[in-house]
């Protein structure tokens, strides 16, 4: 039932990540006047977060509002992109490598990467079907393409061997897919809860920031509070002082510089490795223990970019993502036995950025888990030693590094949710649940819950943090339906 004017209603939005300002976007489109959004001023660099647009389709909003924005090439904007359907795992033509400085025929190859997308595809539809034979994905994974291996493939040993390393990096690779630290952790029965959506990934020609800066555009020049990190959401009228006009806000924002900030409801759209990490502090009263257990049972992991330049390529020219092969290694282990001095052989592959006429000869390597997490304790310098030996040998050395360090930034504590052993859509549901729960006597939608963690099937994307953040304020304008002055969204 509405309580007032929503146009009244004092809004207040925790974090300024695609979620929160496509919230903010939709509500001051409808009518609302008093919103206000907290953000942080840094330096960026392109592309060290999100990289692609999976699935630009016309089911996929960021695609849509690309599109609108004019932020793309025509090749991805075309129909015949938007109609391919990959399945969340892109076509790229591959070269490879091996530790002894060979590079290897990708047909040669070949029956061993038709194997793991089958047994990965086996994977989803236990989701469906119910009835999964192991707990987690890593562990079928690992089971079912040594069996068929060993059953099906008539080769000598060298081949097999090989064959084998590449399912191995493969299993790496998909460490940093999921965000993980291992696929073992990632819960097998929920994995097809995923849902991909069609058209073949692209990237921005000028990076993910200008589809940022084009919706901050849209919002009103003061709304945005830069610099205010968050100590504390005091809901439930536990912690309330009066505002204008003698009306007494249901939540107080308290931030680490002692500000308050009194609102009728808040969004929070911060990242779950940081609700992980502060949820018995960022909240009070606590968290209901349903929300506080489903918090803990989300997987949410690491997964870091690391640049290399090069004076000349050492791929080939139609090359899009480099596969070093460790010819030495236990055949399907996605972990290193020693973090501290082997956390480089997770660092499996390579993509290449492309055009090269923009960005040089630059690769993009991927590493995840805790071996991700200890490469951001090293100085640079250490890194690049450690990647230029890495690189030696199998290749050549690159010239120039840049790295992410999204484990120690202090207000992501990570990359991206999972849904770990244990965990279902029912947890990620409980998430996303606003306080108070129903049933509660207390002011309705006090605190409410946006971010890609909160979506059931599009978790770890940036559209899923985006049509999240559009739900939570959808959720608001309904609440104070019907709105006079409405504004029609472009949305």
């Amino acid at each position: 039932m509405a309580l007032r004017s929503g146009l009244d209603a004092k809004i207040l939005i925790i974090g300024c990540g695609i979620s929160g300002i496509g919230a903010a976007q939709k509500l001051i489109k409808h009518g609302f006047r008093n919103v206000v959004q907290t953000g942080r001023l840094g330096k960026s660099n392109p592309e060290i977060g999100a990289n692609w647009i999976h699935g630009p389709s016309q089911e996929n909003p960021v695609f849509r509002l690309a599109c609108y924005y004019q932020l793309l090439d025509k090749e991805a904007m075309s129909e015949q992109n938007q109609s391919v359907d990959i399945g969340g795992h892109p076509p790229f033509v591959p070269n490879c490598f091996t530790s002894s400085g060979r590079k290897v025929d990708p047909e040669m190859l070949g029956p061993a990467m038709e194997l793991y997308t089958m047994v990965l595809g086996k994977c989803q539809e236990f989701y469906s079907s119910g009835g999964e034979p192991l707990p987690s994905v890593g562990e079928f994974l690992k089971k079912e393409t040594l069996r068929v291996a060993r059953e099906e493939w008539k080769v000598d040993q060298g081949t097999m061997e090989l064959r084998l390393a590449l399912l191995t990096t493969l299993l790496k690779i998909e460490c940093s897919v999921s965000g993980t630290h291992t696929m073992n952790d990632v819960g097998l029965g929920a994995f097809g809860m995923y849902k991909s959506l069609p058209g073949l990934d692209c990237t921005f020609p000028r990076g993910y920031e200008g589809l940022i800066q084009h919706m901050m555009n849209e919002l009103p020049k003061d709304i945005v509070l830069y610099n205010k990190p968050v100590k504390c959401i005091h809901w439930k009228s536990t912690h309330n002082q009066p505002i204008s006009k003698g009306r007494i806000c249901p939540v107080t924002v308290e931030c680490i510089n002692g500000e308050t900030f009194e609102a009728d409801h808040v969004i929070v759209t911060i990242p779950l490795g940081y609700l992980k990490m502060h949820q018995h502090t960022l909240l009070s009263p606590h968290l209901p223990l349903n929300k506080s257990h489903a918090i803990q049972r989300m997987g949410f992991g690491t997964n870091n970019k690391i640049f290399l330049e090069f004076e000349q390529p050492f791929w080939d020219e139609d090359c899009e993502i480099i596969f070093l092969l460790w010819e030495d290694e236990s055949y399907l282990v996605d972990v290193v036995s020693d973090v501290q001095m082997a956390w480089t052989r997770k660092l499996t592959g390579f993509t290449v950025l492309k055009p090269t006429e923009r960005f040089g000869h630059i690769l993009c390597g991927w590493i995840a888990g805790h071996e991700s997490e200890y490469m951001e304790t090293l100085s640079e310098y250490e890194v690049l030693y450690s990647v230029t030996q890495l690189i030696r040998r199998f290749t050549v050395a690159p010239k120039r590094l840049l790295r992410s360090q999204w484990f120690h930034d202090p207000y992501t504590c990570g990359s991206y949710s999972y849904v770990a052993k244990g965990c279902s859509g029912y947890d990620i549901d409980t998430i996303a649940e606003p306080l108070p729960l129903a049933g509660s006597n207390a002011e309705p939608l006090q605190v409410l819950f946006a971010g890609e963690a909160t979506h059931r099937y599009f978790f770890s994307t940036v559209h899923g943090a985006l049509i999240t953040g559009w739900r939570e304020a959808d959720r608001l304008i309904s609440h104070y339906t019907p709105l006079s002055g409405v504004i029609t969204s472009k949305l």
